[in-house]
């Protein structure tokens, strides 16, 4: 007789703000149904898409399910099951010689395949700092923004979510919560129903910018001009807040000075829109201390998107918005949460903590990164890459060099995987690792003020396993004898917060694996009175940290790298600004193998202008191949006035080898980084588009 079903708990993992609370029907010890915990307050019982086929991916066909050897060519996809003791041993094989010669010879690369902080960067981070490995900069999505932050407000702060619902204004800005903030938006459709303006601002007419009142299409990577013209009104008009400005902010004068070089005449040219619509769009975010702004990461995937989320964070400290629970700002929350990344990842074991470190390499460069050769200025060459949590060959930019750069003969590569995605054809060793539903973790947000704990739902499927058991297996493979490599997933989880910070008091692992999540204490408006994280304990208009690393201490609106302003050469071959934002039913990369999902999609789409289709003798439904210097992709073309002229929109990211070429969006985006924080700049893109033949 069938057992009963029964219930658990669980965290969605995926890069996302909502971090939703899970309930898994698990029936004869299969999970058969993931839903949103009606429990929880953000989450309210409600999934995306993406989510509720969990179950689906978890139990899926294609789930690799043993360890892999490669047996044909890099990029192939032809693998021989091993077992997992063959497997730990080939491994420490070859990194033990390269970790003696030239440990910075090994490089991990890893992002946001799952958020959670204990199958994240636990044992992975201190296996990698125990060997002396390559340090990787994890700068791929949101570090510009996260800069941006860091230097306006000392950390990722913002409003509360739930506060939305109450707001008389609210600025959508490069953001599409439909596809990726399901619950913010939730809370936008109740304010709008009590009668608040919404208002996107975004290159295309997205689904979210259709059910605003007003979408206002800028031209690509132009915020900061956006927001320094309002901020130019806000203060010759007076609608701004004197006494906010005097005991909370840094550095207004030389801000106001800055901002007059923006008036609206100059920022409708630049961001390609009617004057008119920057005064208004000022006026009306100044005319209620109820004004909130919704950011996302879209908007500082350019040049100048450090400068531009800068920009952007000043709006509600003039107009003294954080007074009010229901004004202020969010683009991330995640700074609120305590958490206390020593613990986790123990930079202490780095040989020469903290003066002298291992080189780092940018992610966004792995490209290049992997073709050195190698010589003084670099370091030795990358001999041996652990790839978890990621799928570089199809999200990293300027894709043919990472192609290029994993196909190498002479790279040993190992990839931590669900499924056999096209990272994983190029790897010698594929390791089977655990989903959210087999495994504990631990998880902040960056869309809400909760922490959240994940337990496993179910037994791992087949022989996979968590990423930390695979860390801990092939350190033990390789006779590092360093204890904190073999602490348990338990003991890592206990120490990830600091449970003495004042938003934890009295709160511990225990009573958080209790009760699945608990919220921080915060104040309801918790920048009213001022508290910002930096130096001065004020919102820094003016930055005196970034004067001292020689760069300019107030925003600035820089113009994109590849644009009419910033490369006039290059748009004259390239007149076409090219962005690629997620596709509804995928996440990332994530997604995009589940066939109930990808048959949403279909195909690769491109959107593209009126005007820009007919000057090029594109009819709707023809193939197109969208090109540049890097490199060229075909897809679908969608003649559609959702697409500002002058820009294509491409929604992604496929994995390349589902895609009718084998090719994706990264085939035309580049390596180049972004002024602060090092960012990835997959919006700052010059293409042109021909009919295919």
């Amino acid at each position: 007789m069938n057992a009963p079903a029964e219930f658990a708990r669980a965290v969605c993992p995926h890069d996302c703000p909502d971090t939703c609370a899970l309930r898994v029907t698990v029936k004869d010890g299969k999970a058969i149904k993931v839903s949103g915990d009606p429990d929880h307050p953000p989450t309210q019982g409600v999934l995306c898409t993406k989510v509720t086929r969990y179950a689906e991916r978890t139990h899926h066909k294609d789930r690799l399910l043993t360890p892999l050897r490669r047996i044909g060519r890099k990029g192939e996809g032809r693998f021989e099951a091993i077992g997992w003791d063959e497997a730990l041993k080939l491994a420490a094989e070859r990194l033990k010689p390269i970790a003696k010669r030239a440990p910075e010879a090994i490089l991990p690369y890893s992002y946001a395949g799952t958020m959670g902080l204990v199958q994240g960067e636990s044992i992975a981070a201190r296996f990698f700092n125990v060997l002396g490995a390559s340090r990787l900069e994890r700068t791929i999505c949101a570090a510009a923004g996260a800069a941006g932050l860091r230097y306006t407000y000392g950390a990722s702060l913002g409003m509360h979510t739930e506060f939305y619902a109450e707001s008389e204004i609210i600025l959508i800005w490069g953001a599409n919560p439909i596809a990726s903030s399901l619950h913010f938006w939730t809370l936008a459709q109740e304010a709008k129903r009590r009668g608040a303006k919404l208002i996107a601002i975004d290159p295309y007419r997205s689904l979210t910018a259709e059910k605003c009142h007003q979408h206002i299409a800028l031209r690509p990577g132009t915020d900061a001009a956006l927001a320094l013209g309002m901020i130019d009104v806000l203060i010759r008009e007076h609608l701004i807040d004197p006494d906010y400005i005097r005991a909370h902010t840094l550095g207004f004068d030389a801000l106001a000075a800055r901002a007059a070089q923006f008036p609206p005449s100059r920022v409708a040219q630049i961001c390609g829109i009617e004057e008119g619509v920057v005064v208004e769009l000022a006026r009306a975010f100044g005319s209620t201390k109820k004004a909130s702004i919704r950011l996302n990461y879209g908007m500082q995937r350019v040049r100048g998107g450090g400068n531009a989320v800068r920009a952007i964070a000043c709006l509600p400290s003039l107009t003294g918005a954080w007074r009010e629970r229901s004004g202020g700002l969010l683009l991330s929350s995640s700074g609120w949460a305590p958490i206390d990344g020593a613990a986790l990842e123990r930079p202490d074991l780095l040989p020469g903590w903290p003066t002298k470190l291992p080189r780092a390499i940018s992610m966004n460069a792995i490209g290049d990164a992997l073709l050195h050769p190698g010589d003084e200025t670099f370091g030795p060459k990358v001999e041996a890459l652990i790839v978890y949590n990621s799928n570089p060959v199809a999200v990293a930019p300027d894709s043919a060099k990472v192609a290029a750069g994993f196909a190498r003969e002479d790279l040993f590569t190992i990839v931590l995987e669900h499924f056999q995605t096209d990272t994983a054809d190029y790897a010698d060793l594929i390791f089977p690792a655990t989903t959210q539903l087999e495994h504990l973790d631990v998880h902040k947000s960056y869309g809400h003020t909760h922490i959240m704990a994940n337990m496993p739902a179910i037994e791992p499927v087949g022989g996979s396993r968590p990423n930390t058991d695979i860390f801990r297996g092939i350190a033990r493979a390789m006779g590092l004898d360093e204890p904190a490599l073999y602490e348990t997933d338990e003991a890592i989880a206990s120490k990830a917060f600091h449970w003495n910070d004042s938003t934890l008091e009295g709160e511990g692992w225990d009573s958080l694996k209790e009760a699945g999540w608990l919220k921080l204490r915060l104040d309801d408006a918790p920048l009213a009175n001022g508290g910002f994280r930096t130096p001065s304990g004020k919102c820094e208009f003016y930055s005196e940290r970034l004067k001292q690393e020689g760069l300019d201490p107030l925003p600035d609106y820089l113009p994109p790298y590849e644009s009419a302003d910033g490369s006039p050469e290059l748009h004259a071959r390239y007149p076409l600004s090219m962005i690629s934002p997620p596709a509804r039913n995928f996440l990332n990369s994530s997604f995009v193998n589940i066939e109930s999902l990808r048959a949403a999609e279909r195909e690769p789409h491109l959107d593209l202008h009126p005007a820009d289709a007919a000057a090029r003798g594109i009819a709707d439904g023809a193939l197109v191949r969208i090109f540049n210097d890097r490199g060229s992709m075909q897809a679908r073309a969608r003649v559609t006035e959702r697409a500002r002229e002058g820009v294509v929109v491409g929604l992604s990211i496929w994995w390349k080898k589902l895609s009718p070429d084998g090719r994706n969006a990264n085939e035309v985006t580049s390596q180049a980084l972004t002024d602060l924080g090092r960012s990835a700049t997959f919006y700052d893109c010059l293409v042109e588009v021909e009919p295919m033949h």
